[in-house]
């Protein structure tokens, strides 16, 4: 059985679920307009440009650019990120092909995005590709001032397993998500009845 790298769900074959897959791809296709705002926010400080800062070499003028998003995330780190893992991809799907050059952002993910139906079906490192451009996302969007959602806490799964016992497995959503799916047992909460039963099995002080 082949399970989603991200979340565990059978996949039939897949290395990322139908959800997972369709998150990457929004991504890629976001990634690029995203670091272009980052980059709207490397303003300069509202210290003046000849104030002088004490540094291990000579004192000189402040840069007016801030550089402590600077030293966070910028755009030339994530092409080099995704520069990486186009190149991995292509080894591994034609392996007697050099490797590319280097490319900006946007021709690396939309590369990818291209080859993307065949990453999650033949590229065995397709979860940790999601993963790192989900870093790099959350990372752009802590400096755009549009944080990645963050999953809610419903409560403790109360389907009874094959071995007769409740399952008992943290519960958790995304804002808007209607259909929930156990990762420890694999059931699904569906129906509005199902919804209503799961909270009303919870604790009082989680319910």
């Amino acid at each position: 059985m082949t399970v989603c790298e991200l979340c565990g769900e059978e996949t039939a074959g897949r290395y990322l679920c139908q959800r997972h897959t369709v998150e990457l791809a929004k991504r890629l296709d976001e990634l690029p307009t995203l670091y272009a705002e980052v980059g709207e926010c490397l303003v300069p400080r509202r210290t003046g440009f000849g104030d002088i800062v004490a540094t291990k070499s000579a004192a000189g003028p402040r840069s007016p650019l801030d550089e402590d998003v600077l030293d966070r995330v910028n755009m030339a780190r994530a092409a080099e990120v995704l520069q990486l893992w186009r190149v991995d991809v292509q080894r591994e799907r034609w392996p007697q092909h050099t490797p590319p050059p280097p490319s900006s952002l946007s021709a690396n993910c939309r590369w990818l995005a291209m080859e993307l139906d065949w990453v999650v079906l033949h590229y065995p490192a397709a979860g940790d590709l999601a993963r790192e451009v989900g870093e790099l996302e959350a990372q752009a969007r802590t400096i755009v001032g549009d944080p990645v959602p963050r999953r809610q806490r419903l409560g403790t799964c109360i389907a009874i397993t094959a071995e007769g016992v409740v399952c008992g497995a943290v519960i958790s959503r995304l804002p808007g998500q209607t259909r929930l799916k156990c990762r420890w047992c694999g059931y699904s909460y569906e129906s509005e009845q199902e919804w209503l039963t799961l909270l009303h099995f919870q604790p009082r002080e989680v319910a």
